[in-house]
């Protein structure tokens, strides 16, 4: 399995050469800088810890900067650890990149949900709204507690109540990867994939396992008005 660390930029459609629209999600994956490598036998798993984001050594404290300056690199905003049997062959130092997908892989996706504050049950979970005239004393409340006489002395876990929604890790599964661009360091994830825009997220190989063939993606088109180069002396023949 391998990973890498990224950025939501947005969502856009893109087309291919035999007609097919893919609507995607841009990642951007800034290089992946490996500064710990956690073995087994000195933490008791297999894991890299990343680090993501160039940050000013300024803002910094002194047990980040020790971690930085043991692995040789510059500070990072984000440490991050990875599971994954085809990373553990990397070093400190060494990057990850988005070279190690392609695309028709399919992948999952982890993130953090978009928060949305204290909500009531009735916008959390669609839970019926009592009535509505005047004399009602019950119009949005959280309904009975009861149980059917089991433990009656306490709320039994997994009540549906009031409370914060969203601002939790969500992890989207077999999302298939449409282009991969290793020159601007992104990736093309088909469909939406959890958290707001500039949010981190991690992208894995699937876990669950794929049956049929292959997925092919056709080359994609390149629907930027083309610029037509013109060499300098027809440009001052054009402006004379």
């Amino acid at each position: 399995m391998k990973a890498i660390i990224g950025q939501k930029v947005g969502m856009t459609q893109v087309y291919t050469e035999d007609g097919a629209m893919y609507p995607v999600t841009v990642v951007y994956c800034d290089p992946n800088v490996v500064t710990q490598v956690k073995t087994s036998e000195t933490d008791g798993y297999n894991a890299l810890q990343i680090g993501y984001e160039d940050l000013k050594e300024s803002k910094a404290n002194k047990c980040e900067k020790g971690i930085f300056k043991k692995a040789g690199i510059t500070p990072k905003r984000h440490l991050i650890e990875l599971k994954g049997d085809e990373l553990m062959d990397k070093k400190v130092g060494e990057t990850l990149s988005v070279e190690m997908f392609k695309a028709g892989d399919i992948v999952d996706v982890i993130g953090t949900s978009k928060g949305k504050g204290y909500t009531g049950t009735i916008k959390a979970y669609h839970h019926a709204i009592g009535p509505k005239g005047h004399g009602s004393g019950y119009h949005r409340g959280s309904g009975s507690f009861a149980n059917n006489g089991r433990t009656n002395n306490r709320v039994i876990p997994g009540k549906k109540m009031p409370g914060r929604r969203g601002n939790h890790s969500v992890t989207i599964q077999n999302l298939l990867i449409v282009e991969v661009d290793a020159s601007k360091n992104v990736i093309l994830v088909k469909g939406a994939i959890p958290g707001p825009k500039k949010a981190l997220v991690t992208i894995r190989s699937a876990i669950k396992t794929q049956s049929g063939a292959p997925i092919e993606i056709k080359p994609l088109l390149d629907r930027r008005p083309k610029v037509e180069e013109k060499s300098a002396e027809a440009a001052v023949e054009e402006n004379a």
